[in-house]
């Protein structure tokens, strides 16, 4: 009897308790050349990527925790732009938040940062 109770009250908390929040992050590369060491950061962790070709897209989801804000680095390769590396900072995170972040890349070193995002609470 208490086996069927305990698998009763997971079943109750798997079915109505656990939900986590993530948000997609999209990141394109409109530099007009291809990008070396791609790294965004967030509240809590990173991801990135060694290469990213002129006009690829990279997606990636995330789970903040905490907050503060989200921030691109990258390294400019040869082209129309100059080399070195480049950085913007972008929208502050806060945990609970749910929804998409597209970071799209320009040249001369710019980003835009479009931000979809709604509290889970």
């Amino acid at each position: 009897m208490k086996f069927f109770i305990g698998l009763g009250l997971a079943l109750v908390v798997g079915l109505t308790g656990c939900h986590s929040s993530h948000i997609q992050v999209t990141v394109e590369n409109r530099t007009g050349a291809p990008i070396r060491l791609l790294e965004v950061d967030y509240p809590s962790a990173s991801f990135g990527s060694d290469r990213l070709d002129s006009g690829a897209s990279y997606h990636y989801r995330i789970q903040v925790q905490g907050s503060g804000p989200l921030r691109v680095q990258y390294t400019a390769g040869a082209g129309a732009q100059p080399q070195g590396q480049r950085q913007a900072e972008g929208p502050v995170l806060a945990e609970r938040q749910e929804g998409a972040v597209d970071i799209i890349l320009l040249p001369e070193g710019k980003a835009q940062f479009l931000s979809r995002l709604s509290s889970d609470r």
